[in-house]
Order: structure tokens, then sequence, then C-alpha cells
């Protein structure tokens, strides 16, 4: 996943109907649980349980939608439907990239905020 992420404010907020409170909070919740949301990842595919690595790909593929990316979003799509399928070797790789980009996203929205 080379591509730079660059944050689209304005399509945001037009999703948003152009509240900016909103904006704000969630980019305030999606770095509270960065870690999380990159451990959970992570941690599902550790123990090789399929369906929470399933459902976490889900969530992380909302949250890079939400914030217009759409290479983040169909980096997750992909181990999603990986995991739905039960394809869980090599996944290491994919799951490592979507992690590096929960946290470009996150430095992104950081700097929005500052």
């Amino acid at each position: 996943m080379n591509q730079a992420f660059t944050l689209n404010r304005e399509v945001i907020l037009e999703r948003l109907g152009g509240d900016e409170e909103i904006f704000t909070v969630m980019i305030d919740m999606y770095l509270q649980d960065l870690d999380s949301y990159c451990s959970n990842l992570a941690n599902a595919l550790q123990a090789r349980e399929q369906a929470n690595l399933q459902r976490e790909a889900h969530t992380i593929k909302g949250l890079f939608a939400t914030f217009a990316d759409e290479a983040g979003t169909q980096a997750a799509y992909s181990v999603e439907q990986l995991a739905k399928q039960g394809k869980l070797d090599g996944l290491e790789e994919p799951v490592a990239a979507i992690q590096a980009r929960l946290r470009v996203v996150g430095e992104v929205l950081k700097a929005e905020l500052a």
C-alpha cells in the first residue's frame, strides 16, 4: 500500500452534513483507539481466530472509508474477505500493512487537530 494518504476534509464533512463537531469527535475517537485497532487485528491473526480477524478487518475497513482512504479501505476489505474464506495463511504482511496505514492515517488526523 504505497499510495499516500491525503485527508479530504471537504468530502468527509459533506458526508457528515458539514458538522465540524462530529468530524473532530471522530478524529479523537480514532486516535484514542488506534493502538487497540492495531493490536486487535494482530492478535486475531496470531491466534488464528477467523471470525475475530474478519470482524476487526471489517471495523478497520469502515474507519478507512469514513476518512475517505480508498487504499486502506481496499486493503482491509481484502483481509476481511480472506478471513471470511478461512484463508489465514500469508496474512502477516497484509495485516502489518494495514497496521502501518492506520498509523499513517492517525498522524495525518493528529496534524489536522493541531
